[in-house]
């Protein structure tokens, strides 16, 4: 089966909707210009930029990687507090959710 051509930036086109249900990609819940259900992503990926990516120049893709990942990983996750955590790291916070939420 030919899936309908998607054009450069109409996400919000019938043919777009069409090829997600074909390819059962589950689509944003939010409407169009709100953005809450991407706030945690676009927050995140702003402090990555600002804190890293942007200080930093990269001579390939895979050191690109790595360097991000290493950010990521030891010292996003380990180090960095967070307001909307309650100045916890997040693996801190996910130690928490998890002590508190395992089956007994």
């Amino acid at each position: 089966m030919l899936l309908p051509p998607v054009e450069s930036g109409q996400y919000c086109s019938q043919d777009f909707a069409d090829l997600t249900t074909h390819l059962k990609v589950r689509r944003s819940v939010g409407r169009t210009g709100v953005c809450y259900d991407n706030a945690w992503a676009e927050s995140f990926n702003g402090t990555l930029k600002v804190e890293r990516v942007n200080r930093t120049s990269y001579p390939t893709r895979e050191q690109a990687e790595m360097d991000i990942t290493r950010y990521i990983e030891l010292r996003y996750n380990q180090v960095r507090l967070h307001s909307a955590l309650g100045y916890i790291t997040p693996n801190e916070a996910e130690q928490w959710w998890l002590a508190n939420n395992s089956a007994a």
